[in-house]
């Protein structure tokens, strides 16, 4: 039997100049040493216009049924995300990572089939790659999801947990909390060439200055680890450090 389900039930409310979308529903569920989440992969807040200029994607209903552990383990390395590295509290999905890199040859500079020593980051692209104002745009298949901050996340918890990892850890918004990455000096000796601008996540080094998150932007919140989306590189976590479940960091989205 289920120890605890809660369902959670939005209607959206248009913007000026945003797309209403579908009502968001989605359940979270403990059972069997597990939190899941069954969704349709809509948020419950209005959006920014889709397809637009930088995404020619339309949202769309998602079939997303995922599940982390309640008690995260620590790994014995960290992984590095390429896919979902976490789900938020209305059931939308946080995928950091681009499928861009970096292709002279193509039109945008840019290209699925590129240099895999030059990955772009959406943060640091043209356009942001069509990123609305939740830091979130839509995939192929429909799939929206956010590569930062949607502010108001908080507003639906009522407290700054936005989500969880796909290794079970919660994700947090602290405004102020600060990453301990930064920008490389110099001139990239490879690639695209010039100065290292944020442009491709190779730009960025891991500083770890005292008081600042690890690599994976975890750190301690009262008297536990947690994950933080933060203003500034990596904005969502780019790796876990604990065991991952099966169900996250799939390039194809569930």
């Amino acid at each position: 039997m289920l120890s605890r389900v809660s369902t959670v039930f939005f209607s959206l409310c248009a913007l000026a100049g945003a797309n209403a979308v579908a009502a968001n529903e989605v359940t979270i569920s403990t059972q069997n040493g597990q939190r899941c989440f069954t969704s349709d992969g809509l948020p419950d807040h209005a959006t920014g216009q889709f397809p637009n200029r930088g995404n020619p994607n339309a949202i769309a209903p998602q079939n997303v049924d995922v599940c982390m552990p309640l008690v995260p383990q620590k790994a014995a390395r960290v992984t590095p995300i390429r896919g979902t590295m976490g789900i938020a509290v209305n059931g939308v999905q946080f995928r950091p990572n681009t499928a861009g890199y970096w292709d002279p040859n193509a039109r945008r500079g840019h290209s699925r089939n590129g240099d895999r020593n030059w990955s772009l980051d959406i943060h640091g692209a043209p356009g942001k790659l069509g990123l609305d104002f939740n830091n979130a745009h839509v995939g192929r298949g429909g799939l929206y999801h956010y590569h930062g901050i949607a502010k108001s996340l908080t507003k639906t918890s009522g407290s700054t947990l936005i989500g969880y990892a796909g290794d079970g850890y919660e994700i947090h918004y602290v405004p102020g909390v600060s990453s301990g990455w930064a920008l490389k000096d110099g001139q990239r000796p490879s690639g695209p060439g010039g100065t290292y601008d944020g442009t491709y996540n190779e730009d960025y080094t891991y500083v770890g200055l005292r008081g600042q998150l690890d690599q994976c932007n975890g750190g301690i919140l009262g008297d536990r680890y947690v994950y933080f989306v933060t203003e500034s590189y990596p904005f969502v976590p780019r790796c876990l450090t604990g065991v991952v479940s099966a169900d996250f960091n799939k390039a194809n989205h569930r």
